[in-house]
């Protein structure tokens, strides 16, 4: 709240709110969460958060300050967009190249359809021209991609809309490519649409703050539109979400303004579950939001963004929504099932490794850009305590080699004691019988998921190769992952990389498990499908380990027939050898993932800008808490509370 107030008060410090950086200045200004893209009146352009049917109109003299400078393009090839510029180039040029607008139903979205007319010498250029294709522009400016840019498939769904973890891809491929201004864009806007503070804490703070009526009263009109637009209303049979977290995805709706049918707006519509099918929040967009934000200081060299006040605060939101007490005991984070890539029923309801590689990443990233201050020590604290905790758990618990499972194997049950080896009671009939014929000699993996009694042993792509990327796995475990990669290649790999998750829920184990899915059937979609996105996570894992052959021949097999196939999102049956059932054509982040893959293959040295180096002070201090006392006693009388969110 502090973080908010102050941001508002360096309005009062400056001339403008905003420069020429349509809705954003460079400074640490708090800009709202929705901004619109209105047609020119007498009075200027109007500034207007679109809170159900509640308006809010700053006074004449304030809305030229607080205004957004972007004007609704009449046409791709004369109208002037905005005043605005990325790297030099007028909007009205950018658009004039990539802007359009295409019917949807009874919307408009505001992508691209224009692609290059040179010839395509290459996939890479034709992934590259698609890539563009699929760019979604807001206020004259690039926010992101759609999840999908078929121009033959009718059947949309939300596939027309930028997803938070779909976008991650693009990003990268945006930034190693040099165009910085999009990825810039995609993070601030999608900040505003966090969930954030109650406009009544926001006015207390600042009645507190600002001693001074008068600029208390030149500042009102301002606090008024903010706060009554900062506050989403996003529920699910009227409850609401924490406060912190990130929309799975919004649309850009170019809809007519209000009262003037020949002028139109660009409206923000973000999606925190409350639409999507099976109404499950997100995880994984916040933690992703922060990794990419680390990303984008890192390849740009602009750390102005990740500085300012609301930037912090946000990131600050996330950290407090994942690190807030419980009744888990477990430092993982504890999930529903559909909260991360795998978005429907499959079994990974309690603490999957996808979320925990994401959520230990997310907090290295976390820490690197915090800014030193009194309100973050306890906060830090916090984060270095769960680090330590998370990193053991996953690293002692989730592990499985021949060793580990020989283990498992001989385990006793029903063990009651501080000193216990079977830890979470875990039987050992549990064990199926495909992993005791497909565990390698060489290599290991982390399992899926782990609870009391419960070890889901299958093989999860993403939340290993991230653990790598993340150093959430040792090195010995990170290379031990590559070794059973190299020697399950014919599974996990096939006719095109690359599998999701292994094996896939077959029988009766798929009725019960997926609830029947009929896009969830055996080796399709998320059970067992195979995914080209994820060519790009196991091209940072492999480089990390300097071990690039192996996502080198990955490539080579994708680019035998991906491009032939039309991009397709994923992939069917063992070998991956049809195109999935349901799968989209054109899919934006199969096309970005092979890009980021080419791209880093050909520098490696840019891999560092989403690798996390294994924090070696954590492992040393953990290493002296538990050699100092290897047993966790009952009694905490005397201990020091470490820290308070």
């Amino acid at each position: 709240m502090a973080c908010a107030a102050e941001a508002i008060l360096q309005v009062l410090s400056g001339p403008r709110l905003f420069n020429s950086d349509s809705c954003f200045h460079k400074s640490n200004s708090l800009p709202s969460s929705k901004y619109y893209a209105t047609g020119e009146r007498e009075s200027g352009f109007v500034y207007k958060p679109n809170l159900r049917s509640r308006k809010c109109y700053p006074t004449h003299s304030l809305a030229e300050s607080f205004s957004c400078k972007c004007q609704q393009a009449e046409s791709v090839s004369g109208a002037a967009i905005s005043d605005n510029e990325i790297n030099g180039v007028a909007n009205a040029s950018i658009l004039d190249n990539f802007g359009v607008a295409r019917e949807l139903g009874h919307e408009k979205v505001r992508i691209s359809s224009k692609l290059h007319t040179t010839s395509i010498d290459s996939i890479e250029d034709e992934a590259w021209d698609l890539l563009r294709a699929s760019m979604v522009y807001y206020c004259g400016n690039p926010i992101g991609t759609i999840a999908a840019n078929d121009p033959n498939d009718s059947s949309l769904l939300n596939y027309d809309q930028v997803f938070i973890r779909d976008f991650v891809p693009s990003g990268i491929a945006f930034l190693l490519k040099g165009e910085y201004d999009i990825v810039r864009t995609f993070i601030l806007h999608t900040l505003q649409l966090q969930v954030s503070f109650e406009l009544s804490e926001l006015l207390v703070h600042l009645i507190v703050t600002l001693d001074n009526p008068k600029n208390f009263r030149i500042i009102l009109p301002f606090v008024i539109c903010l706060g009554l637009d900062m506050s989403w209303e996003k529920t699910m049979d009227c409850h609401s979400p924490g406060q912190g977290l990130m929309p799975a995805s919004f649309k850009v709706r170019t809809v007519p303004l209000d009262g003037d049918d020949s002028a139109t707006e660009d409206v923000l519509d973000p999606d925190f579950g409350e639409a999507a099918i099976g109404r499950v929040a997100p995880v994984d967009s916040g933690l992703w939001w922060i990794i990419l934000l680390r990303a984008y200081g890192k390849c740009s060299g602009d750390l102005s963004v990740q500085e300012r006040v609301d930037v912090q605060t946000g990131i600050k939101m996330i950290l407090k929504l994942c690190l807030a007490d419980g009744f888990d005991m477990f430092p993982t984070l504890l999930v529903t099932d559909g909260s991360c890539m795998i978005d429907r029923r499959m079994g990974i309801h309690g603490h999957p490794l996808e979320i925990q590689a994401l959520f230990y990443s997310a907090l290295l990233c976390a820490r690197e850009m915090l800014a030193p201050e009194d309100g973050s020590a306890d906060l830090i604290t916090a984060l270095n305590n769960r680090l330590v905790a998370l990193s053991f758990h996953i690293r002692e618990y989730y592990w499985i080699d021949m060793k580990k499972l020989n283990e498992i194997y001989r385990y006793k049950t029903e063990e009651y004691s501080y000193d216990a080896v079977n830890k979470f009671n875990i039987y050992p009939d549990q064990i199926p019988p495909w992993l005791v014929e497909w565990m390698p000699n060489k290599g290991g993996y982390l399992i899926g998921n782990l609870q009391p009694a419960h070890m889901d042993f299958r093989y999860f792509s993403l939340g290993n190769l991230w653990s790598i990327v993340g150093s959430l796995a040792t090195t010995e475990q990170s290379h031990a992952i590559l070794d059973l990669f190299e020697a399950k290649w014919a599974e996990l790999v096939a006719d095109m990389p690359m599998k999701i998750c292994y094996p896939a829920l077959e029988g009766e184990e798929w009725r019960i498990v997926t609830g029947s899915d009929p896009k969830n059937t055996p080796w399709s979609y998320h059970n067992g499908g195979s995914w080209p996105t994820l060519l790009w996570q196991l091209t940072v894992a492999c480089i990390k380990m300097n071990r690039p052959e192996i996502a080198e021949n990955a490539v080579k097999i994708a680019e035998r027939r991906i491009s032939r196939d039309k991009w397709p999102e994923y992939y069917d049956t063992k070998r991956a050898r049809f195109i999935g059932k349901q799968a989209r054509l054109f899919q934006t982040w199969s096309i970005a993932g092979y890009l980021v893959a080419k791209l880093l293959l050909a520098n490696p040295g840019a891999a560092h800008i989403l690798v996390n180096v294994e924090d070696m002070e954590l492992v040393n201090a953990f290493s002296c808490m538990l050699s100092a006392n290897p047993r966790r006693k009952r009694s905490r009388k005397g201990l020091k509370q470490s820290y308070i969110i």
